[in-house]
């Protein structure tokens, strides 16, 4: 029975107060699920104080971003070394967010990996592509190469520390959402190109998420595809009861399956 991994990515919201009340919440809601991996990706100013109560939990501590060098003059960056000072365990690359406005190359993307992994820090990788690149019926294309370019040279040891996110563009605050059909489809393409690369021991550990408009009453259609290992979930991890139950469903969903 695969484990559901599920992580929260706040993006520019929550004061650090509103933080610790979001987090408290979501802490009591889940306090008895054991068999789901939790993220919570905050803003850089309340990864501290989150680090500090979330001690005494399975919930675990990321970042949204990282640059990848380790000090120097970056104005307004932060390091993977602050990351880990500051209690992370996992860091979001390469979403859409950063390659949209603010230039990210997979090149670039690909040397973030590279120092994250280098530094024990997991990199939840991003890659989708956007509404004009699907209706050209270039989306399979469009990832292989976000793919193969984002984890050059990156090693079979390595790929297994790294989880994949499926964000198509066109499902990332729109409201809409890509169908199970389709998110099983690209996370089945996704697997195979793990395997090519990599072999098929190293893409069965591989966790490939899904991100893109997800909800309660939509999680458990889309853990039930085989590809689908959890989710990367925006919005609605804004709002304790809809992440918790998020969470909640797609364990219970997994549970379902594995007893039929």
């Amino acid at each position: 029975m695969k484990r559901p991994f599920i992580a929260g990515n706040w993006k520019m919201f929550k004061t650090c107060p509103e933080a610790l009340n979001l987090v408290q919440t979501i802490k009591a809601g889940v306090y008895k699920t054991t068999d789901c991996q939790i993220v919570l990706c905050p803003p850089y100013t309340a990864l501290g104080a989150l680090h500090a109560i979330l001690q005494d939990s399975s919930i675990e501590l990321g970042a949204q971003n990282m640059h990848p060098e380790t000090e120097g003059a970056f104005t307004g960056e932060i390091s993977p070394v602050m990351l880990k000072d500051a209690g992370c365990r996992y860091v979001i690359l390469g979403h859409s967010e950063r390659r949209q406005f603010f230039q990210e190359t997979d090149t670039f993307v690909n040397e973030k990996v590279k120092t994250a992994l280098k530094y024990s820090l997991i990199p939840i990788l991003c890659i989708g592509e956007t509404l004009d690149q699907r209706n050209a019926r270039q989306q399979f294309e469009v990832v292989k190469a976000q793919f193969e370019q984002s984890l050059k040279d990156i090693t079979k040891e390595d790929i297994a520390r790294v989880v994949l996110a499926y964000e198509p563009v066109w499902a990332i605050g729109t409201g809409k959402t890509a169908t199970p059909e389709q998110a099983e489809q690209m996370h089945s393409y996704i697997r195979r190109l793990i395997k090519e690369q990599f072999g098929d021991d190293t893409a069965s550990r591989v966790s490939i998420l899904y991100g893109g408009s997800v909800k309660p009453d939509n999680i458990g259609e889309l853990m039930k595809k085989p590809n689908v290992d959890g989710a990367l979930v925006g919005g609605a991890s804004l709002k304790a009861e809809s992440f918790v139950q998020i969470v909640l469903n797609a364990c219970a969903c997994v549970e379902a399956e594995a007893r039929k």
